[in-house]
């Protein structure tokens, strides 16, 4: 039985079930509207008790009868919100970008990401949790490089803070795909110091001329002669010079390769025998830097005085399949080997110094500007831009700015038509 009552303004319904006590206040004052309510549960009340109508397990019975048994569907469980992210350290996305690169970058492009994220972590702490990293983090950290010194005392070039923000960026966004971050990286609007433009390759001569004129100091000086290139007959002059003063056998042939070639140090170091091919004077150079995901290789060209430089290394090559080798045992090392092996980047480097200390060519930093001075002197040779990008490998437009003015100056003859006395 339902009935209806008046409490105060409002009309409230009460009714029974199962022994059970119900009521409800209705939003009326209406007496007339407030017994249709009545009329309705009452109905409801006797096909239950008529088992016509069954109330659904778990069911409110209240919200059931009031509804007139329309109320046919279990009400839905709360739905549990979703477990929010564990935040992840910088510590933790450096550990697992890096763990995940080491199958897919070469080991010296794989240190430079680990420096790169070292100098980010000693800035913003092993700790810092990436949920909270802002523009201004990111902006603290590039003030704070701006002012540091890097190699000959000089400030840190703004290209090599865009790099370390760049290697930042590209493990941040291999963490949105992995699942370990979410967001944009929040580099937007970041401001870097101006990039100073590199000098443009210039001769010995050229370098000589402007140290003689003065007001450059020691760190200028030691840039300019980063920019050397060596002519062809310098070039020969330099392999003469090592043939003579080599303290091993191998570094001869090396340096012979490096500049007739063009090739990178990390590229001549991996030269195998199988990938000389003396029928058609041809080198196979095994490739890491000029695409992204996959190993590539090109073929340059053997030259006679490098042909006869290799075969006679060959005739007295150590054995292993890399071209430049050393001996089981080397003069003046202290390293034990049970075979000979490949020629490691530090050895190659320490035997360039050690050979060229306490002369003219002391100046000259590595093995690099030996494939400057091959692309400078292809260049000078008036040489279709597609075939020294084809030799050399990976060339980018800012590379070829370097040594464009070197190629015959088209501009000049231009100018010099339409001024001609």
């Amino acid at each position: 039985m339902a009935f209806a009552e008046k409490r105060g303004d409002w009309y409230r319904i009460v009714f029974r079930f199962q022994g059970k006590r119900y009521r409800q206040t209705l939003d009326t004052g209406d007496e007339s509207v407030a017994n249709s309510v009545v009329g309705g549960v009452e109905r409801t009340l006797m096909l239950l008790e008529q088992r016509a109508l069954q109330i659904p397990e778990g069911a409110n019975v209240l919200a059931f009868v009031m509804s007139g048994g329309q109320m046919a569907k279990q009400p839905e469980p709360p739905k549990e919100e979703p477990k929010k992210r564990e935040s992840v350290t910088l510590d933790d996305l450096r550990n697992k970008y890096v763990e995940t690169m080491s199958i897919a970058l070469e080991k010296n492009s794989l240190e430079t990401v680990k420096m790169h994220l070292r100098h980010i972590i000693r800035t913003l702490g092993a700790k810092f949790h990436l949920d909270g990293i802002t523009l201004n983090y990111l902006q603290e950290h590039v003030n704070r490089r701006a002012k540091a010194k890097g190699i000959r005392g000089r400030y840190l070039s703004a290209y090599t803070i865009r790099k370390e923000i760049t290697t930042f960026r590209a493990a941040w966004n291999w963490g949105v795909q992995a699942g370990v971050v979410e967001g944009m990286f929040p580099n937007h609007g970041l401001k870097f110091p101006k990039l100073d433009e590199k000098p443009m390759f210039q001769t010995w001569a050229e370098i000589e001329r402007r140290i003689a004129m003065g007001g450059v100091d020691k760190r200028q000086i030691a840039e300019l002669w980063d920019s050397l290139y060596l002519q062809t007959h310098e070039i020969a002059e330099l392999l003469a010079f090592v043939k003579e003063n080599g303290t091993t056998p191998w570094f001869y042939p090396l340096i012979c390769t490096a500049a007739h070639t063009g090739a990178r140090r990390s590229e001549l170091l991996r030269i195998q025998i199988a990938d000389i091919d003396f029928d058609r004077n041809a080198i196979l150079i095994q490739e890491k830097k000029r695409s992204k995901g996959k190993r590539t290789s090109r073929r340059v060209t053997i030259t006679p005085m490098l042909k006869e430089a290799l075969r006679n290394w060959l005739s007295v090559h150590p054995g292993g399949p890399w071209l430049f080798a050393q001996s089981q045992v080397v003069f003046r090392s202290k390293s034990k080997r049970s075979a000979p092996t490949q020629v490691t980047r530090d050895e190659c480097h320490d035997y360039f110094k050690r050979t060229l200390a306490g002369g003219k060519w002391r100046v000259m930093r590595g093995l690099h500007a030996l494939r400057h001075s091959f692309v400078s002197c292809l260049a000078a040779a008036g040489t279709d831009q597609r075939i020294i990008d084809d030799l050399v490998g990976h060339q980018t437009p800012e590379q070829q700015k370097r040594y464009r003015h070197l190629t015959p100056d088209l501009k000049q003859d231009a100018v010099n038509r339409v001024f001609a006395a």
